[in-house]
């Protein structure tokens, strides 16, 4: 009993003669147990983590969905109508990626909507755990599949292209990576093309063998809608090899359909028309607000304004390499959070939750 006093008292001293030092010493134990305290409960412990990925994960499918009955003539949904293509390994995907797609299953009840991922297990029969794949399940004509390119490309000239070692250390692959496999399932298996970066308005099946103007004399191949085997789909894909250049930005993307599109109609520039059977869509068809002009999606516009604008629109591209930093206010009037309250509702009220 006499021994405890003593050895508070020596502890006392040291304490006292050095306070500083041994002040930090106590804060740093505190903030260190508080953190792997606070760590242990989010990751370390597997009840707590599938108690958070449930909850990320529940969406309520009672938000109105199409039905294969809403498909025209109750015919069954065929195979390979849209696709959306992801080549990098990501597997999180974010608010625009899921109202992209859900925009399009809307609009587009009676066709298959394929979102393929580089990122998934090949062979998995479950998603990841992750709201955006809980939202898209809700929809019958979506199929979230693994994207394989070797055997994407096999019996094509982009085989021994994707094939070489090297190519993956290029600057802009996986920029690159997506304008070839964009070019190579339309001459595959036709249908529709669009990045995940699209809110799509209206059934986009009217518009077969096209391509849009983005701006004065450019075509983009963020939009492409070609039947199967098709001509100018081939020569796509040989002028990806012949010109080949992976260090120059657009080279093998808007570039690429640009010139060829020059050399199947004998053009110098650019204008909508329908030319030896594929037609270049003016601006407003798919790309209503220029590149330059990307700030408009973030500006409040009005009901009437909002109508004008997209009278004669089928898809609003929303360039995300140039707005996804921006902050969107959710509720608001701006031309973007207008968009994804009357085209993905889901995605729309999700955004509200969070």
């Amino acid at each position: 009993m006499l021994r405890m006093p003593n050895c508070l008292l020596k502890l006392t001293r040291v304490v006292m003669s050095h306070k500083p030092r041994v002040l930090l010493i106590l804060i740093f134990m505190f903030v260190s147990f508080a953190y792997i305290k606070l760590y242990w409960r989010i990751t370390g412990n597997p009840k707590s983590r599938d108690h958070l990925y449930s909850l990320s994960a529940e969406i309520n499918c009672a938000h109105s969905v199409p039905s294969s009955h809403d498909s025209a003539g109750g015919t069954p949904p065929s195979p390979g109508n849209l696709f959306f293509v992801e080549t990098s390994e990501q597997t999180n995907p974010s608010y625009l990626f899921s109202c992209s797609v859900e925009s399009a299953a809307r609009t587009h009840p009676g066709s298959r909507v394929m979102v393929l991922m580089k990122g998934l297990a090949k062979g998995s029969t479950s998603l990841p755990k992750h709201w955006a794949f809980s939202l898209l399940s809700c929809f019958p004509n979506v199929e979230i599949q693994p994207l394989d390119l070797t055997e994407l490309f096999s019996g094509t000239p982009l085989k021994k292209w994707y094939l070489w070692p090297l190519r993956h250390w290029e600057p802009y692959f996986l920029t690159i990576l997506s304008d070839a496999c964009r070019i190579v399932l339309m001459w595959k298996f036709g249908g529709i093309y669009l990045d995940t970066d699209f809110i799509v308005l209206k059934n986009l099946q009217n518009l077969t063998n096209a391509l849009g103007i983005q701006c004065e004399g450019e075509l983009n191949g963020a939009f492409l809608s070609f039947k199967p085997k098709h001509k100018f789909m081939e020569l796509c894909m040989q002028d990806f090899v012949q010109n080949y250049n992976g260090w120059v930005w657009g080279h093998q993307g808007p570039e690429l359909l640009t010139r060829v599109f020059k050399k199947w109609c004998s053009l110098r520039t650019i204008e909508s028309m329908n030319c030896k059977g594929v037609s270049a869509l003016a601006p407003e068809a798919v790309y209503p607000i220029p590149w330059q002009d990307w700030k408009k999606l973030f500006e409040t516009v009005s009901a009437l304004e909002l109508h004008k604008l997209l009278k004669n629109t089928y898809a609003v591209h929303t360039w995300n390499k140039m707005s996804h930093g921006t902050k969107l206010e959710i509720p608001s009037q701006t031309l973007l959070a207008q968009l994804y309250s009357q085209f993905c509702p889901a995605t729309y009220a999700k955004m509200k939750q969070d």
